[in-house]
């Protein structure tokens, strides 16, 4: 997959560089900030092949592309001058709720540490398998040195969220880290624990462990913001340099193990008490429930709140988790097993190759996302066969009070993570567990079926797009044609934007023709090909050309400027001229239209779209007359 082409095709349907406030991405998507999302054609983002599906969520563009999407994501950058999304919490898009919000923040906050996260886990499940299988003795310092790079990143968590929860509120990181710091400082900590009243000018200090927290992190990167604000304002700014970061550092660290702190890590204490209690009372109920509905849970992003539970209850002496991670294992494997049977039942090479990829991933990495977007969700019945076949082998897990004792995306590979430490049926419970969902998943699928879709040649299979190259395959129906291309040359000096950024539905939703549109700089019209006149409104602004290819072009000058009458407008041919590319057709008055009060931008259209296999237009681009604009492809 050239993923260039991927991130150009992208840009273009999602309105351009000029609609997009920043970018981002997680694990496997795309995570846009737009500044207008309703000119977004989702229909046709979809139809871009490398992406699995969108999703409009907390004011972000999704965009799936799967476990390549840091590849795309750095053809995007290539593009253009993008800002990192992680850090825009308002001012961008709709107004969100007060629960989407929160969702946003720890779903942002945790989604740039998951990388730390799941590796750390992976390590902890590669502990207990070697000693497990007496490959490594638990007393040996090669598995107590494994060990601590297993836990560390647990242990300092609040540290390794600092980054991204100040990316987050937009404060300083390293003030943030000082603060913070604090928290896990060894000192420190020995100091709570010994039992005896702590005390900081007097003010109680309440006991707490901050190891492996997530809320007081995001409570306190709250406050932070509200902090440097207030400090910014009072500080005088020849001192600002010294007297500002003390005055933070003072201000924040009491405010953050007095009061943040502790109601942070009681409110972690309580969500960790409600996980157990929902564990105790009605975890039979609980866990098919979530392991069926998991796909829709991600969906939604819902899932992203239950993990600093999970965190917290794996963080106690002797933890572990029997919801999240308990339920995400049948889910997982139901996913990656309904894939697998598609793949090995398809007749569609291509679905074949996207589902059986999807299913090494769902399977062996636990990454769902590929497979839900790119098959089960899409063909609908192979998502019903796995959440049924998840719900329940999640009942059988909920029956047996399945236990997860580390931290790691449940997988094949993965699943000594339900290795009970002090010796216990657990791990038969989740082998178990898991071939009920496999078996269950795979078998469903196959006796339910799917519309497979008919077999397609590779027509542009292969796209080539650098700003003057382009090169498309040619089908197995056509071979015998000759391929051709046609190039469109602007015919306005100023910027090129898409067709989306147009205020008119005609041309933004390409109702009369693809191509561009041009914001001008310059107020003269010349013939972008060689050809003949075939149209020039009485009123000036709109000129139709018919290309010595036989391509038919509206050059279209402002939005309702037909309503000027000509006025402001000078023609320097008629209908019936031959041109050629550069000649003069029209100049206009950008000052004296947009005193009117109209707006002068000017979409450049191909009509006889239908003619043509394919229409490209370079957009976002500085340009002067005669420059590349529009390539036709026949």
């Amino acid at each position: 997959m050239d993923y260039s082409i991927v991130a150009k095709k992208i840009l273009e349907k999602i309105g351009g560089e000029s609609n997009v406030n920043s970018v981002m991405h997680c694990m496997t998507r795309l995570r846009f900030v737009l500044k207008d999302e309703s000119i977004v054609n989702d229909e046709e983002v979809k139809k871009i092949k490398g992406v699995m599906g969108i999703m409009k969520k907390g004011g972000q563009y999704q965009i799936i592309i799967g476990n390549e999407v840091s590849k795309c994501y750095k053809e995007i950058l290539k593009l253009g001058n993008f800002s990192d999304s992680s850090n825009k919490t308002e001012g961008s898009g709709e107004k969100q709720g007060i629960i989407t919000r929160v969702l946003d923040v720890i779903s942002g906050s945790m989604s740039a540490t998951m990388p730390a996260i799941i590796g750390a886990g992976m390590i902890k499940v590669l502990v207990v398998l070697l000693t497990t299988l007496g490959v490594l003795s638990k007393d040996s310092q090669t598995c107590a040195i494994l060990s601590a790079l297993g836990d560390a990143t647990f242990y300092f968590l609040p540290m390794i969220l600092v980054m991204s929860t100040s990316k987050k509120f937009n404060i300083n990181p390293y003030t943030f880290a000082a603060v913070i710091g604090v928290m896990v400082y060894p000192d420190f900590v020995k100091l709570l624990g010994t039992g005896d009243a702590v005390s900081f000018l007097g003010v109680p200090v309440t006991p707490a462990s901050y190891g492996y927290s997530v809320i007081p992190v995001i409570l306190m990167a709250w406050v932070m913001k509200y902090i440097e604000e207030i400090v910014e304002k009072i500080t005088p700014a020849v001192t600002k340099n010294f007297l500002k970061p003390m005055l933070i550092l003072l201000i924040a660290m009491p405010i953050a193990i007095i009061v943040i702190g502790p109601i942070g890590f009681l409110v972690g204490k309580g969500l960790s008490t409600a996980m157990y209690t929902i564990q105790d009372k009605a975890n039979w109920i609980a866990l098919p429930l979530m392991a069926a509905f998991m796909p829709l849970i991600v969906m939604t992003g819902m899932h992203w709140a239950f993990v600093p539970m999970a965190l917290a209850a794996l963080a106690n002496p002797g933890g572990y988790e029997t919801l999240l991670l308990v339920a995400m294992l049948p889910s997982n494997l139901a996913q990656g097993a309904s894939s697998l049977a598609v793949s090995l039942k398809s007749r569609n090479k291509e679905l074949k190759q996207v589902a059986s990829a999807s299913s090494i991933s769902a399977l062996l990495a636990g990454v769902t996302e590929p497979a839900m977007y790119g098959v089960t969700i899409k063909y609908k019945k192979p998502l019903i066969a796995s959440m049924i076949a998840s719900g329940i082998a999640g009942l059988y897990a909920g029956i047996v009070a399945l236990k997860v004792y580390v931290f790691a995306t449940p997988s094949l590979i993965a699943i000594v993570q339900f290795i009970d430490p002090n010796g216990s049926s657990n791990f038969t419970n989740a082998l178990i567990t898991a071939a009920i969902a496999i078996v269950g998943s795979f078998v469903l699928t196959w006796i339910i079926g799917f519309d497979d879709p008919a077999n397609e040649e590779d027509e542009d299979n292969e796209e080539i797009l650098n700003e003057d190259i382009m090169e498309i395959k040619e089908t197995a129906l056509d071979k015998m044609e000759s391929k051709s291309e046609a190039v469109i040359l602007a015919p306005i000096q100023g910027k090129s934007v898409s067709l989306s950024q147009v205020n008119d539905i005609t041309f933004s939703e390409e109702i009369m023709g693809k191509g561009a549109a041009i914001i001008p700089s310059v107020g003269k019209a010349v013939s972008p090909v060689n050809g003949v006149i075939s149209a020039l409104f009485e009123t000036k602004h709109a000129i139709g050309i018919t290309s010595d290819d036989g391509v038919e072009i509206l050059i279209h000058i402002g939005l309702d400027t037909v309503k000027l009458g000509g006025k402001h407008f000078t023609a320097h041919v008629k209908s019936g001229d031959k041109v050629k590319a550069g000649d003069l057709l029209v100049e206009f008055d950008i000052e004296a239209i947009k005193k009117e009060g109209y707006e002068v931008i000017t979409p450049v259209l191909v009509t006889n779209v239908n003619d043509y296999r394919d229409i490209l237009s370079l957009i976002d681009k500085d340009i002067k007359e005669k420059d590349e604009l529009i390539k036709v492809i026949r």
